[in-house]
């Protein structure tokens, strides 16, 4: 019986910066959705299949601040990596919650993100640790 594989929300209203990281979270084997505002992202109906969040922490409308606050209001806790072109370190300094794994600038590095993905996946929904055979 197929294993299924741990699957990435991407929301960020860059779209190519959206779709180059979709493809690189399918590129290592993980199931991948991305959407381009945080709005979708809160309509989309496998919220709770979600193992990890990265999201742009500055877009129009909601930002990725207030969507994690939503969530967290939701009662979902899903482990999230805030991407942001515009780094503050106060922002960063603040710790922000048990749920966030990750904080990286743009542009980031494709191991960079990969260790913060490990790490939520690490924490397992159910205090799993989930192995994605690297």
């Amino acid at each position: 019986m197929p294993t299924k594989k741990p699957l990435i929300a991407i929301v960020d209203d860059d779209h190519s910066m959206r779709e180059a990281t979709k493809g690189l979270m399918r590129s290592l084997g993980f199931d991948a959705e991305a959407f381009s505002s945080a709005d979708d992202f809160l309509k989309f109906p496998h919220l709770g299949r979600t193992a990890c969040l990265v999201t742009d922490i500055h877009m129009p409308g909601m930002s990725g601040l207030d969507l994690h606050r939503r969530l967290v209001a939701l009662g979902e806790s899903i482990p999230t990596v805030f991407i942001t072109a515009y780094p503050n370190d106060n922002l960063r300094g603040r710790g922000l919650g048990p749920d966030i794994v990750g904080y990286l600038e743009k542009p980031f590095g494709e191991q960079d993100l990969l260790k913060c993905i490990r790490s939520a996946l690490a924490r397992g929904s159910d205090g799993e640790t989930v192995d994605d055979g690297r």
